[in-house]
């Protein structure tokens, strides 16, 4: 298990993968992976990029076989540094702010836009994240452009196929429509609705 500080103190991050309508009831399963497993690139830009799910300049993370195909990247990015990234078409894409500071918008350059502001010697950059932020980004686009000033930035950027399925969602449980819903909380009281296989049972 994870461990935290000597007072037990930790931190981190869930994320929660929805499971397409024919792969709601598979068999459960679990993987531990461990920091060493998880591939570090440095980008000639000079970002630190945590390859935690799909692909980043050859470099693969160990989290494979999701449904939604998704990229789970972790981005270190020094002050001054730009870091450019393609997004595989049709994929939702969002950004979490870990620590520090960073434009997520590609027009916040002043030297990008015919005009900011009311003048054109306001330099300010309009669209700067802390800590704490999440950045969505609109559908359509294929890169992401997030850039350092003064203060590093460090951010988890994620991306993954829509399975543009209906969703029913209570507590723990995702399914597609409130019956299923319904009769997966009645299997859940009754102890039925983990379904297992004998070979996942542990019989032959």
């Amino acid at each position: 298990m994870p461990k935290g500080t000597r007072k037990g103190a930790m931190w981190g991050f869930q994320l929660w993968a929805n499971l397409p309508a024919r792969e709601k009831m598979t068999d459960p399963r679990y993987r531990d992976v461990k920091q060493h497993q998880i591939p570090k690139v440095i980008t000639p830009e000079g970002a630190t990029v945590r390859v935690i799910a799909g692909d980043v300049a050859g470099a693969k993370g160990p989290v494979t076989d999701i449904a939604a195909g998704p990229e789970y990247i972790d981005v270190s990015l020094p002050p001054g540094k730009t870091f450019a990234h393609a997004i595989a078409p049709g994929h939702t894409v969002f950004a979490y702010v870990v620590e520090g500071e960073g434009s997520f918008d590609p027009s916040s350059d002043p030297f990008n836009r015919d005009e900011v502001g009311r003048n054109y010697f306001d330099m300010e950059r309009p669209c700067s994240c802390r800590e704490g932020d999440v950045v969505l980004y609109r559908p359509g686009g294929n890169t992401v452009l997030i850039s350092a000033a003064k203060k590093p930035v460090r951010f988890l950027l994620v991306s993954g196929k829509p399975l543009r399925e209906p969703v029913a969602w209570y507590g723990p449980i995702v399914m597609n429509t409130q019956a299923e819903l319904r009769r997966a909380f009645e299997e859940f009281q009754n102890g039925t609705f983990i379904k297992r296989s004998a070979v996942a049972a542990g019989n032959p």
